[in-house]
């Protein structure tokens, strides 16, 4: 998807932006705008003259704001989202606020959050949405107000056509599936060679979020397609939204040589992400557990902790990186994880909204993800990725 702004169009959300100022969006107006709005007024005696003029300095570098919304904030992955998007900032010479909810369940906060990022009136805005219905309101009000909106991580799916001016995210489907190629190479001898039912487990910290949704569908779509080839049935039973999207014919039921099984927490907390993880690992014919975030993969390594089946008699996966999930993989306990480059993508994020805001191009970014193991995670392009 690309756009390019008018430069006509660019002028009027400019001036918004600059009532805003370089500070943060919480700061009152000072005295300035009082002065600023008699330019226009000039200006408009001589409309066919000065089109032209206040698009080349329509948004000077140090004009420009933007507000960052993205899902949550005290998770590390966030944390280094936010580190990416200060470091282009400051590159590009612009100002940013980034914010986000303690939890990814708190919904109305972020709705409240995009809500005082609109009054901010920002040269453009970015958004990583928990729900998109629930924003819905919000982003309405952006386009009506002509504030850019670019999305990452799962970016805003379902917003309304236009509304979305590109996403910068993982594919995160295709990370899935990378996920599951490469735990395949894992199991493949223990499912091939199993005169019994195996279970693969398949834990996912909610069933709303597209990144989440996704990483699962395609770990668990592709995982059914190296079983098939190699001879063997697959179902899959769990969370219906899953159970319902997936690829994998038989639903619902254990009568696969291969049964995947897929659990979501009723609520987002470390205590019953553990939980789901201690059923799956008490199940005498579980051979893996994949976690597809930070928060599920780190609920696995504490229900591991009284169990100790992880790294010995079941493989464990991760996704994402932390402390917490790099000393998982370095002892062991996870024989390997996907990470994405949260920095790239906060820098990405910045990169974007200042395009948008300026009328250079904007198109989506794939922001990429690898697998790491303890042989591989101090490489340096590994590494690079890999935050605590």
């Amino acid at each position: 998807m690309k756009k390019k702004v008018l430069a006509s169009l660019l002028c009027v959300a400019m001036t918004a932006a600059t009532l805003v100022g370089c500070g943060n969006s919480t700061e009152p107006a000072t005295d300035t705008p009082a002065a600023e709005t008699e330019e226009p007024a000039a200006e408009a005696e001589e409309p066919a003259a000065d089109a032209e003029e206040p698009a080349a300095d329509a948004a000077p570098a140090g004009d420009l704001h933007f507000e960052i919304v993205s899902k949550g904030f005290q998770h590390q992955f966030w944390q280094a989202v936010l580190k990416g998007s200060e470091t282009k900032a400051e590159e590009l010479g612009v100002t940013m606020n980034f914010v986000g909810p303690n939890s990814e369940s708190d919904i109305a906060d972020q709705v409240q959050m995009l809500n005082n990022a609109i009054n901010a009136q920002p040269a453009a805005i970015g958004l990583a949405a928990l729900d998109t219905n629930a924003c819905l309101d919000g982003i309405q009000q952006a386009m009506d107000a002509n504030i850019p909106i670019i999305g990452f991580d799962s970016g805003v799916p379902g917003a309304p056509e236009g509304a979305i001016w590109a996403n910068c995210s993982t594919d995160n489907y295709a990370a899935g599936e990378m996920a599951a190629e490469e735990t395949y190479k894992l199991i493949k001898d223990q499912i091939t060679g199993a005169t019994g039912k195996v279970r693969i487990g398949v834990m996912n910290q909610d069933a709303t979020g597209e990144s989440l949704i996704n990483r699962g569908l395609g770990f668990m779509d592709k995982m059914n397609e190296l079983i098939t080839a190699d001879g063997k049935t697959v179902s899959v039973i769990g969370n219906d939204k899953y159970v319902n999207d997936c690829k994998i014919e038989n639903k619902g039921s254990e009568d696969g040589d291969v049964v995947i099984e897929v659990l979501v927490p009723a609520q987002v907390t470390s205590e019953l992400s553990a939980i789901d993880c201690q059923t799956l690992l008490n199940k005498e014919d579980t051979i893996c557990i994949y976690g597809s975030n930070q928060h599920s993969a780190e609920g696995m390594v504490t229900a591991n902790e009284n169990i100790g089946k992880l790294g010995k008699d079941v493989v464990g996966v991760g996704f994402d990186s932390g402390a917490v999930i790099k000393a998982a993989v370095k002892d062991g306990t996870f024989a390997g994880c996907i990470t994405q480059a949260p920095v790239a993508m906060g820098e990405a994020v910045i990169q974007q909204l200042y395009n948008a805001a300026t009328g250079a191009t904007v198109e989506d970014v794939d922001t990429g993800c690898q697998w790491f193991t303890a042989d591989n995670m101090d490489d340096p392009e590994i590494a690079q990725n890999l935050y605590d």
